[in-house]
């Protein structure tokens, strides 16, 4: 009996060879036989013996991998070696010399790549971990690295039956974390789709089976419609004589329910549960326009709705995706997308890059080219953030793309919602970190523009621009987000430097050494971990000399911070109905005490808090400050909270930033608006113009929160205003 069942198997792995030489027979020669023959001989005798934990022998995983690779993604030769034999080289049974000496120097880079990404596995890989950075950076480096991991993710999630629920859905998160989105971004649909449903049957298997349960009992009903619409196409597409075929395929259940979410329906609400396919069959000349002969007849028969008109034809999406979509009004008044598209589009839609690259002629797409540089860039620089990059990747999932010229006529894609900085940092990270505004269709706009489809962009620039925090809010690019982000390092650093010079100076003068005792000492006060952050407080003025220089001469048996008990009376109020002290800002301003923080300007209605200095009394900051969080952070003990009296003083300092296009008499409408019209009185006034664009700061003294509210409402209101906002001198 035992041998009958090794016999058997003995078949079965044979068939499976054989299957799989087959699928792939059309693309490699007699010499690619031989060494595909080589690498499964070298497998099988490897795993002789072995056996996966549902019983099947051990090489069946192998031989399984290697077919997905050929048959669904589309690989060869090269892919479909180093799918059989990785596994052999991660146990050490062979090492990557050997493969270097039978198949050569590219099997054996793809296989370290795939042993590195497997042995960053048996790491226990979270999301949270440097692993995760050098496993992207892994994929990065060759993406035939990443489609044949997806194709053994995608064997597992298929082979999971056997396993605990644990287990089930341990793997279904990774993979709806992780290689969905690479799917989706890499045009793998069908993969990407075989993966959300399973990754749904696993995460949410009631939800799955119910569905799963309502496309069976509708499948007799929905096959019939299906029938009555496509055969009035058939009939016309006959009559032009073009070779095609039509396909009918229902939408996944993990599509589905995405529907149902997204417009708050229920199953029998949602009227695109399927599409109709027509590919032809045609000569790469006349795609397009057999393409739009098709369409034509489509909309002939049915009434097509505009809005749902998709031309990745003439402009084919980012990953390579080629395809004519409309959505027609069918019989029984029933809406049906059908999508439009030769067999050479279909197979690149169906298989992604691998099918793309085929059909470049070896050469890899220029947009996932890109889209790879781009990966590496940002994973490694320092700044560079795996966990955001994904999220990217997952947002992208149902994201639309836009699509903008440059001022020479070149397309470039970017995600909905990109700015004109965004445009920017795709062009180059130079151009983006001195960009000052720019124009939109022969219009002057400013960094923040969001652009549209079919702009023409053109980008202004200035050797003094310099990149600044508040763009990381607007841009919605990794890449400008990533370069931003190096750029404010770098200026830091620049400023650290200044600080350390500036306390080098102070510390000579004060005849106090400059030496690791004394910056260790300061470091502890302030609780900084490096001394770039101790240098950078100083040049942003967070951390007072006078301060530093009582610390720097401190007696050594003083503690080294002060204590809630040593911190001077302050004479702090209690307001009626509360049960704890709370300083009391009274009109009394210029009290020794008190003093209005220069850093955010507070205003009577500011929400406020109190810090302790030493030997400057309480300095009054904006719960908002920008230095708020640094300090009750690091020195909790020096907080005070603090609320305005009843009546504050008459006039407080208030700066505010605003934008807006440089016409004529805009000054003069500003001015106006704020001495007249709301009898603000207007302490100065700096702005500079760049490319018919204006952005400065004004510095204005109104009696509360409410007076510059209102003040900050009627400047918005100028024709010509894009943005005005409260300004903190310390960003």
């Amino acid at each position: 009996m035992i041998e009958n069942n090794r016999e058997e198997e003995r078949r079965q792995i044979l068939y499976r060879y054989k299957h799989l030489l087959k699928t792939c027979g059309n693309i490699i020669s007699r010499a690619d036989i031989k060494l595909i023959r080589k690498a499964f001989d070298l497998s099988l005798e490897d795993h002789e013996g072995e056996r996966r934990s549902n019983g099947d022998p051990a090489i069946y995983r192998s031989l399984s991998v290697a077919q997905i690779t050929v048959e669904e993604l589309g690989l060869g030769r090269t892919s479909l070696i180093c799918a059989l034999l990785y596994d052999i080289v991660q146990k050490e049974r062979i090492n990557i010399d050997e493969i270097t000496e039978l198949f050569g120097s590219k099997v054996a880079q793809i296989i370290q790549g795939l042993v590195k990404v497997t042995n960053i596995y048996s790491q226990n890989l979270t999301q949270h971990t440097d692993n995760f950075r050098k496993l992207l950076l892994s994929f990065a480096d060759d993406v035939r690295v990443v489609l044949i991991i997806l194709a053994d993710r995608l064997f597992h999630i298929r082979n999971m039956e056997h396993k605990s629920v644990e287990e089930q859905q341990l793997l279904a998160k990774e993979i709806e974390f992780l290689y969905i989105p690479l799917a989706h971004r890499l045009g793998m649909y069908n993969v990407k789709s075989d993966m959300e449903d399973l990754a749904l049957r696993y995460l949410q298997p009631d939800t799955y089976f119910e569905i799963v349960q309502k496309l069976k009992d509708s499948e007799e009903q929905r096959q019939q419609f299906i029938q009555d619409f496509i055969d009035p196409i058939k009939h016309e597409l006959n009559k032009l004589g073009l070779k095609y075929k039509v396909k009918a395929r229902t939408k996944t259940v993990a599509s589905i329910l995405h529907k149902m979410k997204k417009k708050q329906v229920e199953f029998d609400e949602v009227y695109d549960i399927f599409a109709v396919r027509i590919i032809l069959k045609t000569s790469h000349k006349k795609e397009k326009s057999e393409c739009w002969k098709v369409y034509s007849a489509v909309s002939d028969l049915y009434r097509p709705n505009p809005e749902r008109l998709r031309d990745w034809i003439t402009i084919p999406k980012s990953n390579g995706y080629e395809s004519l979509h409309t959505t027609v009004l069918g019989p029984k008044n029933r809406w049906v997308e059908v999508q439009i598209r030769t067999k050479r589009m279909n197979k690149i839609a169906e298989q992604g890059f691998a099918a793309h690259w085929k059909y470049k002629g070896g050469k890899a797409e220029g947009g996932l080219d890109n889209w790879l540089q781009d990966i590496r860039e940002v994973l490694e620089s320092q700044e560079g953030n795996s966990i955001d990059l994904i999220d990217k990747f997952k947002a992208d999932l149902y994201n639309k793309e836009i699509y903008v010229f440059t001022p020479k006529g070149d397309l470039k894609q970017l995600p909905a919602g990109a700015t004109l900085l965004d445009f920017a940092y795709s062009i180059h990270s130079d151009l983006g970190g001195k960009c000052i505004g720019g124009t939109v269709n022969q219009r002057n706009v400013s960094i923040r523009q969001v652009l549209r489809n079919g702009d023409q962009v053109a980008i202004t620039t200035s050797n003094t621009q310099k990149a600044k925090s508040d763009w990381l809010n607007f841009v919605v690019t990794t890449k400008a987000k990533n370069k931003i982000r190096q750029s404010m390092k770098e200026e830091m650093l620049k400023e650290a430097d200044l600080g350390k010079e500036t306390l080098k100076r102070r510390m000579k003068n004060w005849k106090i050494d400059f030496c690791d005792e004394n910056i260790r000492k300061l470091m502890n006060t302030y609780k900084y971990k490096l001394a770039v952050d101790l240098y950078y407080g100083i040049a942003t003025e967070l951390h007072d000399l006078s301060e530093i220089k009582e610390v720097l001469t401190r007696e050594e048996v003083e503690s080294e911070k002060v204590s809630p008990e040593d911190m001077p009376d302050y004479s702090k109020r209690k307001v009626e109905g509360q049960g704890e002290d709370v300083l009391i800002v009274d009109q009394n301003i210029a009290n020794v005490d008190y003093s209005l923080a220069k850093c955010c300007n507070p205003i009577f209605g500011d929400d406020i808090f109190g810090f302790v200095t030493i030997g400057k009394g309480i300095s009054i900051h904006r719960v908002g400050c920008s230095n708020a969080k640094e300090m009750q952070s690091r020195y909790p003990y020096r907080v005070v909270k603090a609320n305005w009296s009843e009546k504050g003083a008459a006039s407080y300092q208030a700066v505010l930033h605003i934008m807006g296009d440089d016409e004529l008499g805009m000054m003069s409408s500003i001015s106006e608006v704020i001495t007249k019209d709301l009898r603000v009185q207007m302490r100065s006034i700096s702005v500079e113009s760049n490319g018919g664009v204006f952005e400065g700061n004004l510095t204005v003294v109104v009696s509360n929160i409410d007076h510059l509210n209102t003040l900050i409402v009627k400047l918005k209101r100028i024709k010509g205003v894009h943005r005005v906002s409260r300004f903190d001198t310390v960003s």
